[in-house]
């Protein structure tokens, strides 16, 4: 049985997104960091950074959304992936680590200095570099679309769903974005397991009040 750990529009929506795609029987633990759960000592004992997502697939506990949604692809959805030691697969690479390292860096310091980190160590001042670095960072990502569907043509990836996801949290973060990436996040948005991931998520929350 695949079980996911999270909480609704974290990154663990990139997992259930993959996990609806892909068709799985998988189950949602919620994970509320407003009653500690986080700190538990049996949530610790899977991920011992206290984050989430974790998922458990039987004898397999993996954390950090990116490992987790490439690990499920590799497993259960290989047309969720290039083929091995091609271009495309070597692109794919390449906009995983950048959507991890270069877009999604930014949009956490934004997060980490509004609301995640201690208030006496939050620097306001984070904020304005925090945003200068992503938008040098989105006008590399849209010199590199393709075209106006998927990154790597007209079949989703696991990169999708990361990007997607990373510019989800740029718009609630008043970010504003170039007109290809907003077309292109309006696009992979509209898929229907995205609505079904966001559905379980919150109803599991409504459930546990």
């Amino acid at each position: 049985m695949i079980t996911l750990y999270g909480y609704p529009r974290t990154r663990s929506l990139r997992v259930s997104w993959l996990l609806e795609e892909l068709s799985l029987d998988w189950q949602y633990r919620l994970v509320n960091f407003a009653k500690n759960d986080h700190r538990s000592p049996q949530f610790l004992a899977l991920n011992p950074l206290g984050k989430v997502p974790c998922l458990c697939d039987n004898d397999i506990t993996i954390c950090e959304s990116s490992a987790i949604c490439l690990y499920l692809a590799e497993k259960y959805g290989h047309h969720w992936l290039p083929a091995p030691g091609t271009a495309e697969s070597a692109s794919h690479h390449e906009w995983i680590s950048y959507i991890i390292t270069e877009l999604e860096q930014p949009l956490w310091s934004m997060g980490k200095h509004r609301f995640a980190l201690p208030e006496s160590i939050r620097l306001p001042e984070m904020l304005a570099v925090a945003a200068w670095e992503f938008k040098k960072a989105l006008k590399v990502a849209e010199s590199r679309m393709q075209g106006d569907e998927y990154l790597l043509g007209h079949f989703p990836t696991v990169a999708d769903i990361l990007l997607a996801h990373t510019l989800n949290w740029a718009i609630k973060f008043d970010q504003k974005l170039p007109l290809k990436l907003e077309k292109y996040r309006q696009f992979v948005c509209r898929r229907p397991a995205l609505s079904r991931a966001l559905d379980r998520e919150n109803r599991t929350l409504l459930d546990s009040d």
